[in-house]
C-alpha cells in the first residue's frame, strides 16, 4: 500500500487547552477512514491542520510528493457574486468538466448554475463545496461533516460515489450508517491521543469497548499495587534510604496510571414525573402551498399518545414546514390542527439559538430552570444535566464563545430538555452532535415517557429511536408508514421490484396483445434474452460459490483482520448482485414458460 500521508508527534494546544498530543497515524492509498472524537476535543481543527489551512506546535505531517488533496470545510465561504458554475472550479471552457459539474450538481440538487452564491442557503453551499472537491478528483479527500445538509437520497447517492473506485478518503461525520458502509479504518480522537481501528464502524464499536475494558482492568490492577507501594513511600525516610532509588521512580509511575480516571457511561436518565394526557394534536384536512409548490393536500393524522415518529423526505418537501405549522409558527392554508390541553412542546430546531457569548454554560440553562422534577421524589439539577450531555464542570463554567460549533448545539438540546416538555419536536437533532452524544440522546428518547417526533436524514439514529414514520415524498404527498427507516427501505425496495415486473408485464401484455400471424401467442423468448439467461446462470453460480467462500473463511477462524474487513464489505455487495441477477433469472424463466 502506497503512503499518502504520515503524521508523527503532532501537538496542538489553545492556550492552556491541549487538543492532542503527540499523536501519529499514517493513510495510505484506497484507505477510508473516519474521524471520531467527542466535540469540543479538536476533531475540525486536525482536519484543517492536515489541510494545511491551519498551524500546528510540534511534529511533522509527511504527504507524498505531488499528492492533490481536497478539503471540505465544515462552513465553507465563497465570493457572493460569481455564480454556481464558477464556484466550482475554473472550467475554462472544457465542455467535458462541465458536463460532469453538471451531473454531480444534479444529484445534490443544485439547478441553477448561474445563480449566484450569495443567494444560495448556507446548506447549498455547503453542498456546492461538496460538489467543488469531488469534482477536483483529488488524491486525497478530507471531508468535513459530508451529510450535514444532504436529504437521504443524495446520501446514498454520495454513499455509492466514494465507495466505488480506489479512492482515498479521511472524514469526520455523525452518520454511523455512512461511516460503516464507507470506511475501512477508524481513527479515534480521545484523551489527547489517536487509536487506530483497522475495520468498519461495527468493528470500531467491539474493538473499542475491548480495549476500554483492557484499561479499566490494568487501572484497577495499578490501584492494588499502588497501595502497598504508598504504605512504604510515607514510612520515615530513614527506613528507605537503602532501598533502591528505581523503586521510588516506579511508585511515581505507577501513580500516574492509578488515578487516571475512564469516563463512565452515564446511568439512563429516566423521568416519571411527566404526563400527557389522551388528546395530543388532530391534523384535520390542512393544505399548504408556497406559489405552486405544495406542501399539503387535505392531510389527515391524528397523533397517538407515547407515540415516536420519525419524518423523513427529500429536501424541499416540506418536512420542517410541517413541524412549523403544528407549532404554530406558520399559518395553514385550509383545515386546522388541533392540540391538546396538556401538550407543552420542547422545539430543537434546525437554526439552533442565540446564545449571550458571554455567558456561562451553567447559567445559561439555569436561567431557564434549576432543576427538573423526575418523579418519586427525585430532582435533576441544571449541573446534572450538563454532565448527563458530557459537559465536565469545568466545561460548565466555560464562557458561550469559547464552545465548538458541535458543543453549542448540545447545549442548546439542553436548554429544550430543561423546560420539562411532555412533546419533543426535534428538526435535524444530530447535526453537529459527536457520536457519543447522540448514542446518549438515542437512550434518552428511548426512555422518554412522553411524545416525540424527529426530522432527520440521520438512519442509525431513526431506527433506534422511531417506531412510525411519515415520509414526505414531495407535491403534498405523504406516506404513512408503521415502521423505523431500515423497515421501510425494505418495503420501498419491494415495492419498487413490484413495480419493476409489473411494468415488465404490462409492457409484455402489451406486445402480445399485437397482431400476430403465429399460431401459438404466447410471448418467446429472444435469442439476445437466451444469451443472456444462459450468462445469468453462470454469474450466479459463481456468485454463490463466492459466497459460500466468504462466509466460510468468515467462520474459519484463521482469517486476518484485514480480509475480514474486505470480506464483510464485499459480502453485502455480493448478496445484492445475487438478488437483482435472480430476480432478472426469474423474469426471464416465466416467460420461457
Amino acid at each position: 500500500m502506497v503512503p499518502y500521508l504520515d503524521v508523527q508527534h503532532l501537538t496542538k494546544t489553545f492556550g492552556a487547552l491541549t487538543l492532542f498530543r503527540d499523536i501519529s497515524f499514517s493513510i495510505g492509498e484506497g484507505q477510508k477512514v473516519g474521524l471520531i472524537a467527542k466535540n469540543g476535543t479538536g476533531k475540525s481543527t486536525l482536519l484543517s491542520i492536515l489541510a494545511g489551512k491551519e498551524g500546528y506546535d510540534a511534529g511533522d505531517m509527511v504527504y507524498r510528493r505531488d499528492l492533490k488533496v481536497g478539503f471540505l470545510e465544515q462552513s465553507p465561504t465563497f465570493d457572493p457574486e460569481e455564480s454556481v458554475l464558477d464556484a466550482c472550479f475554473n472550467h475554462h471552457g472544457e465542455e467535458e468538466k462541465v458536463l460532469k459539474a453538471k451531473q454531480v450538481l444534479t444529484q445534490l440538487k443544485i439547478g441553477n448554475l448561474q445563480q449566484p452564491m450569495g443567494q444560495l442557503s448556507g446548506g447549498q453551499q455547503k453542498r456546492v463545496a461538496l460538489a467543488n472537491v469531488l469534482l477536483t478528483e483529488p488524491d486525497l479527500l478530507i471531508l468535513d461533516e459530508p451529510t450535514n445538509h444532504l436529504d437521504l437520497e443524495m446520501i446514498e447517492w454520495l454513499e455509492g460515489y466514494l465507495q466505488r473506485g480506489n479512492r482515498t478518503l479521511l472524514m469526520v461525520t455523525h452518520d454511523r450508517f455512512f461511516l460503516d458502509r464507507v470506511c475501512s479504518v477508524i481513527l479515534e480522537l480521545d484523551d489527547h491521543t489517536v487509536y487506530t481501528y483497522r475495520g468498519n464502524y461495527a468493528y470500531y464499536l467491539e474493538k473499542r469497548q475491548e480495549r476500554i475494558d483492557n484499561r479499566r482492568a490494568e487501572i484497577a490492577r495499578a490501584n492494588n499495587l499502588y497501595r502497598t507501594e504508598l504504605e512504604w513511600m510515607r514510612r520515615m525516610p530513614q527506613a528507605r534510604g537503602h532501598k533502591a532509588k528505581y523503586r521510588e521512580d516506579a511508585f511515581y509511575e505507577l501513580e500516574k496510571v492509578a488515578k487516571q480516571r475512564l469516563e463512565e457511561r452515564q446511568l439512563r436518565l429516566k423521568s416519571s414525573n411527566i404526563y400527557i394526557g389522551s388528546k395530543i394534536f388532530e391534523c384535520q384536512y390542512i393544505s399548504k402551498k408556497f406559489d405552486d409548490v405544495v406542501i399539503l393536500k387535505d392531510f389527515y393524522y391524528n397523533f397517538s399518545r407515547f407515540e415516536k415518529m420519525g419524518i423523513v423526505g427529500n429536501n424541499g418537501t416540506g418536512k420542517s414546514t410541517f413541524i412549523k405549522m403544528l407549532l404554530g409558527e406558520v399559518p395553514v392554508d385550509d383545515g386546522r390542527i388541533i392540540i391538546g390541553e396538556t401538550v407543552k412542546f420542547g422545539y430543537f430546531s434546525q437554526e439552533g439559538l442565540q446564545f449571550n457569548e458571554q455567558q456561562k454554560v451553567i447559567d445559561i440553562v439555569r436561567d431557564i430552570a434549576e432543576y427538573v422534577e423526575l418523579g418519586g421524589g427525585k430532582k435533576l439539577s441544571a449541573s446534572q444535566l450538563l454532565q448527563y450531555f458530557l459537559f465536565t464542570p469545568e466545561q460548565q463554567y466555560n464562557y458561550v464563545y469559547k464552545l465548538s460549533g458541535g458543543e453549542r448545539r448540545k447545549l442548546y438540546l439542553c436548554t429544550v430538555l430543561m423546560q420539562n416538555p411532555n412533546f419533543l419536536v426535534l428538526d435535524e437533532p444530530t447535526n453537529d452532535l459527536d457520536i457519543v452524544t447522540l448514542q446518549i440522546l438515542e437512550e434518552y428518547l428511548q426512555d422518554f415517557p412522553g411524545c416525540v417526533i424527529v426530522v432527520s436524514h440521520d438512519r442509525y439514529f431513526m431506527d433506534k429511536v422511531v417506531d412510525h414514520l411519515l415520509v414526505f415524498k414531495g407535491n403534498g404527498v405523504i406516506k404513512d408508514f408503521p415502521g423505523n427507516y431500515t423497515q421501510y427501505r425494505e418495503w420501498a425496495s419491494m415495492e419498487d421490484s413490484r413495480d419493476y415486473r409489473e411494468s415488465r408485464e404490462s409492457r409484455d401484455s402489451r406486445e402480445t396483445n399485437k397482431p400476430s400471424y403465429r399460431h401459438d401467442d404466447r410471448r418467446r423468448l429472444s435469442y439476445k434474452e437466451k444469451r443472456e439467461m444462459e450468462q445469468l446462470e453462470k454469474d450466479i453460480e459463481a456468485l454463490e460459490a463466492e459466497k459460500k467462500q466468504i462466509e466460510e473463511a468468515l467462520c474459519g477462524g484463521t482469517t486476518s483482520v484485514d480480509e475480514i474487513t474486505a470480506m464483510s464489505k464485499r459480502l453485502p455487495v455480493l448478496n445484492d448482485e445475487l438478488d437483482e441477477k435472480s430476480m432478472r433469472w426469474l423474469e426471464l424463466s416465466d416467460i420461457e414458460h
